[in-house]
């Protein structure tokens, strides 16, 4: 299987900065594309950004401008670089992969999470 793990959570300020790690092992031929998302209490878990194998991203509106989301294929890790942060950026992130573990069969997988919490 794939185990995803992250790191990088924690508290801060308004306006500070955080990055978020998430690396992959297990049984991976390669992986498509990676993502970061993010749920509070209550809420249906949203998307942040993406990326994709090629390197094109996206991102959620309420954080354009202020997170950059990279990856580091050799080394299976997906990044997210979070500054300016917000009190309503509280939440707990979760990683995505999507993973190809051999020829034709694709799945994909979820960190455990990690929690920001933006607070004076």
């Amino acid at each position: 299987q794939v185990q995803l793990v992250e790191s990088g959570g924690g508290l801060v300020q308004p306006g500070g900065s955080l990055m978020l790690s998430c690396g992959a092992s297990g049984h991976i031929f390669s992986i498509n594309d990676m993502a970061w998302h993010r749920q509070v209490p209550g809420k249906q878990r949203e998307l942040v950004a993406v990326i994709f194998s090629g390197g094109s991203t996206n991102y959620a509106e309420s954080v354009k401008g202020r997170f950059g989301i990279s990856r580091d294929n050799a080394k299976s890790t997906v990044y997210l670089q979070m500054n300016s942060l917000k009190p309503e950026d509280t939440a707990v992130y979760y990683c995505y992969a999507s993973v190809v573990m051999t020829i034709g069969r694709i799945y994909g997988f979820w960190g455990q999470g990690t929690q920001v919490t933006v607070s004076s």
